[in-house]
């Protein structure tokens, strides 16, 4: 680390306490165990150093502070793990398995999810066994704009249950997966929160119905699985054939936040001033660059990382493991907060976006009626409208 004066304060805390990044990789380790903790000593500066230290003792140690952290500093983390690995140092994928382990009856519940369909919407199953026989089964109807659109409780046989579930698949043509009952509590608990005031007392009290089923509170991190699971094509790099799978085909971001940028790159290519067709395409390469960084960071970035993690979660389990590993992949370059304007996979993801938005739009102008028209065009309708009147 160097003390120049663009360094994170905190980071100059930690070196102000003694730690040197040039110090041979087990000393540097060493100092870091030794202030890890320590008053005025930041987690996220721990972290960043850890990246630095080309040892797997510091890929380790960072594993293991991932387990317990959230937000912030769990980006620090995913950041630091991600520079080792780029060294050629993995962290131990024994730590990151058992950090999704929670203890809550966890052998007693199982979960069942659909896919994602075109409009982000799906449906999820938790299912507890009832010690008078059959099972509890919490039922929930998510939509990834809308939040929670529906939930209820039911006691069922385990007959029922199966009857059900085949009935969906067939009615549907989905095919619910087998899913750990962790990963579905996340993804209903996550619809809640984001679901409007105005809307939660016309989908019942969800609160309520889990704690039927789940005593812990509910989840607001969720360590997904899918990257233990598929931890060797989420380090590589996602290819734009996910592009042409059928979930991806069908994601469409809302209007609302494309348009803008659909209509900055039909003036960057109408423009009259930048004669040049190397210049114009320069233009509108630029506003798509600034539309990928836009589209796919903050909120926004995190939605689409989510729903690419549980894409990948139901590929895997639909036999489909190489598309999974892509997608798998792309969330975790978001995760980890990668430069996605040198990603291809998401370059090209916003160029399918804009360009399905700018057709749409083309499309609706040549079917609308024109409001301006020439001399000639106003003469035959006038001619028309004369000959009509004459034959009433």
């Amino acid at each position: 680390m160097s003390s120049s004066r663009e360094t994170n304060p905190d980071d100059l805390k930690l070196i102000e306490a003694g730690f040197d990044a040039a110090l041979a990789p087990a000393d540097a380790l060493a100092k870091i165990r030794e202030l890890k903790g320590s008053a005025g000593i930041a987690d996220g500066a721990i972290a960043r150093a850890l990246g630095k230290i080309a040892d797997a003792g510091a890929a380790a140690m960072l594993a293991e502070m991932e387990a317990g952290a959230a937000g912030a500093i769990r980006r620090e983390v995913r950041r630091a793990l991600y520079k080792l690995k780029q060294r050629g140092i993995d962290a131990p994928a024994a730590t990151a398995a058992a950090a999704s382990t929670i203890h809550d009856n966890a052998t007693e519940k199982t979960a069942m999810l659909s896919p994602i369909d075109s409009e982000g919407a799906r449906i999820v199953w938790i299912v507890k066994p009832r010690v008078q026989g059959g099972v509890i089964r919490l039922w929930a109807l998510i939509s990834e704009r809308e939040g929670l659109v529906g939930a209820q409780n039911g006691a069922l046989s385990r007959r029922e249950l199966k009857s059900e579930r085949e009935e969906l698949e067939r009615r549907a043509q989905v095919k619910l997966v087998d899913a750990d009952w962790r990963v579905a509590d996340f993804i209903a608990c996550e619809a809640w929160r984001v679901t409007p005031e105005s809307r939660r007392g016309h989908v019942g009290n969800f609160l309520t119905l889990r704690s039927e089923l789940i005593a812990s509170p509910p989840p607001t991190e969720l360590l997904h699985p899918v990257y233990a699971e598929l931890g060797a094509e989420a380090a590589g790099e996602p290819s734009v054939e996910l592009l042409k799978e059928p979930e991806l085909l069908e994601w469409r971001l809302p209007d609302a936040i494309l348009k803008p940028y659909v209509e900055e790159i039909a003036r960057a290519g109408e423009s009259v001033i930048v004669l040049n067709p190397l210049h114009k395409q320069e233009r509108v390469n630029a506003v798509i660059d600034r539309a990928t960084a836009e589209l796919l960071t903050g909120g926004n970035g995190r939605a689409v990382q989510r729903r690419l993690e549980d894409l990948a979660y139901y590929m895997a389990r639909v036999g489909r493991r190489a598309q999974a590993g892509w997608a798998a992949a792309a969330a975790a370059r978001l995760r980890d907060e990668i430069d996605v304007t040198k990603v291809l996979f998401f370059q090209a993801f916003i160029r399918t976006q804009l360009g399905t938005v700018a057709a749409a739009e083309q499309q609706k102008a040549e079917q609308e009626p024109r409001l301006i028209m020439t001399p000639a065009e106003a003469m035959r309708a006038r001619e028309a409208r004369e000959a009509r009147t004459r034959r009433r």
